[in-house]
């Protein structure tokens, strides 16, 4: 605190009621309390907050610590106790009950006039603030939001585009080069991503039919209707129908050029593409099983067999996968029930015992899918992960940092420990907020929580946050 060099000088002799003035009009409200932390006299700079706080007129006579909500009484008890062994206190919120029901949060710094049986307490109205900070939070999340859907539809769109059997291209409309094609639009030319790829689009037709693309665009460009014409693949006589429809983006002219090729891709690509499928289903180091919607098994890898230690396909077909799958029949009965709710699971971690003893430790992937028939059915992907947890064996386990991970727990974790680790997740990331608000003062993330410096050190090497707590302020538990 800086004070006046010359207050003698510069402000004279003030009286008492000149000095109340002072205080009154420099703060939203001021308290005279004595050594027994009992209120003498109290001012308010505002009548609403008079109103609200001490509409009833019972301030007077009380103690500070019972007109403030419990969880903030030992602020108070801090900041009478720090300004009685000194001049001044650090600023601390409290918040005082309202009758209209929610909280008022106030600024409090005592100060000691010398004589030591009187402390004025000073505060400040935060009620502006929180709202403001509210607002922002509340704008934050809309935009996060916003940011998600938009995220989420790109997603969409782009896996529509990737998949679709239509060769779709992207081109320029003032180059009309080729800014992105479809791998449908790569099959049709025969040629790869680099090739097609910022290269004029009429290129790739026949020379007879590239100033008939050309204008066919340029109709477009100035007419802003989709147009469309009958032209031929470069050095082939296949024909094929073209399609250009004029859309904007990021201020930039786009076309969104189509080909409807009557021999666009050959039968054998989509047989050609059946059979990798197959063979990489055969061959992936993975286990890879395919169940009924009760979980029996109707096709299974060869990486699952030998995890299963089975000698052949036909000892696992029919079968319940659980009778491999799972510590007790309760995982796969999980696993199941999440992808008939939510159609897939990621990373679900449990055992697969072997025919002959052999126990791994393995993550689980699975998906629901729909056959031609429309009989759901459920496809596994089943790794290995016993190497992978060996080294990890002496590192501290990380806590789950969402809700997705809590509830994957379910089933195969008791409640009284997946209730410890909610309570720890949520007190570390209370620890982190606090930090980050305070810009990482410790002393001001402590009154915010309602902890005591040591605990706050204590609970940052607990949570791995110790780079917060330097060494031999903090003790241990």
């Amino acid at each position: 605190m800086q004070v006046f060099k010359s207050p003698r000088e510069s402000l004279g002799d003030l009286g008492a009621p000149s000095v109340a003035k002072l205080i009154a009009a420099a703060t939203d409200v001021a308290l005279v309390v004595d050594g027994q932390g009992v209120i003498r006299d109290v001012a308010f700079n505002k009548d609403e907050l008079s109103l609200e706080l001490d509409g009833q007129g019972r301030w007077l006579g009380s103690k500070f610590v019972e007109i403030v909500t419990s969880d903030t009484q030992s602020k108070i008890r801090e900041m009478l106790q720090d300004a009685t062994s000194r001049e001044s206190s650090s600023w601390r919120q409290v918040n005082h009950p309202s009758p209209g029901g929610e909280d008022i949060p106030i600024l409090y710094s005592a100060i000691n006039l010398g004589d030591a049986d009187r402390l004025v307490v000073v505060g400040r109205d935060l009620r502006q603030l929180a709202a403001m900070q509210q607002r922002l939070i509340n704008a934050q999340q809309s935009m996060e939001r916003d940011y998600i859907r938009l995220r989420h539809a790109e997603t969409r769109y782009r896996l529509l585009f990737q998949v679709s059997s239509e060769a779709v291209m992207i081109v320029d409309a003032t180059s009309e080069l080729i800014v992105d094609a479809n791998p449908a639009t790569l099959a049709l030319f025969d040629a790869s991503a680099p090739q097609m790829l910022n290269s004029p689009v009429a290129s790739h037709f026949n020379a007879g039919d590239q100033q008939a693309v050309l204008n066919l665009l340029a109709d477009v460009r100035s007419s802003g209707r989709d147009g469309r014409a009958r032209v031929h693949i470069a050095n082939e006589s296949r024909g094929c129908d073209l399609s250009a429809s004029l859309f904007r983006q990021e201020n930039a002219s786009l076309f969104l050029v189509r080909l409807a090729s009557h021999a666009a891709i050959p039968e054998s690509g989509a047989a050609k593409a059946t059979s990798l499928l197959l063979k990489y289903f055969e061959a992936a180091a993975d286990g890879l099983v395919i169940t009924q919607f009760d979980g029996r098994v109707v096709r299974a890898n060869l990486a699952f067999l030998e995890m299963a230690q089975l000698g052949s396909v036909e000892q696992s077909r029919g079968e319940p996968l659980d009778r491999w799958l799972g510590r007790t029949g309760v995982d796969l009965s999980v696993a199941l029930a999440n992808l008939r709710q939510n159609g897939s699971i990621k990373l679900f971690s449990t055992v697969l015992r072997g025919e002959y003893g052999a126990v791994a430790e393995v993550e689980v992937s699975a998906v629901a899918v729909t056959d031609s028939d429309d009989k759901p059915c459920f496809g596994f992907a089943i790794r290995n992960v016993e190497k992978r947890l060996s080294t990890a064996t002496t590192s501290k386990r990380e806590l789950p940092r969402s809700v997705a991970q809590l509830t994957e727990l379910i089933g195969r974790v008791p409640l009284r420990d997946l209730v410890r680790e909610t309570t720890d997740v949520i007190e570390k990331l209370s620890i982190e907020a606090a930090l980050e608000l305070t810009g990482d003062n410790r002393a001001s993330a402590a009154d915010m929580l309602g902890l005591s410096r040591q605990s706050l050190y204590v609970k940052l090497r607990r949570y791995g946050l110790a780079e917060h707590a330097p060494e031999g302020e903090a003790t241990d538990e």
